[in-house]
């Protein structure tokens, strides 16, 4: 009878334990989402913004006579700014009208001219 007290007292004193280490475990579970949502956000969240805030920089400083290429790969020089769309030469007397959330980037000067 003794044996079988002795076997059942340390289990007892087990369960116990693990109580208390279960304890722990919720924090930990608890800790890793946390730790995921703010990897999410200094890798993946943060540059976009960084990226996005960069392009409407260049897009509000728009002016006549820059060259730029849009998102769908056309070089030109701006010819006339609007509020929503720039008139852009693409060749000698060919013009389009452009988004101008859809340039995708500004050139350096003189890249159009060498293009001709």
């Amino acid at each position: 009878m003794e044996s079988i007290l002795n076997v059942l007292i340390p289990a007892a004193a087990a369960q116990q334990a693990g109580a208390s280490a279960s304890g722990e475990l919720g924090l930990m579970n608890l800790l890793f989402p946390i730790i995921l949502i703010g990897a999410f956000y200094f890798l993946l969240i943060r540059p976009q913004t960084k990226r996005a805030k960069e392009h409407k920089q260049m897009v509000d400083a728009l002016k006549k006579g820059d060259e730029v290429v849009s998102g769908g790969g056309v070089l030109g020089r701006i010819t006339e700014v609007g509020e929503n769309f720039v008139q852009v030469e693409i060749a000698e007397n060919v013009q389009i009208k452009i988004q101008k959330q859809s340039i995708s980037s500004l050139m350096p000067k003189g890249t159009y001219k060498n293009t001709l």
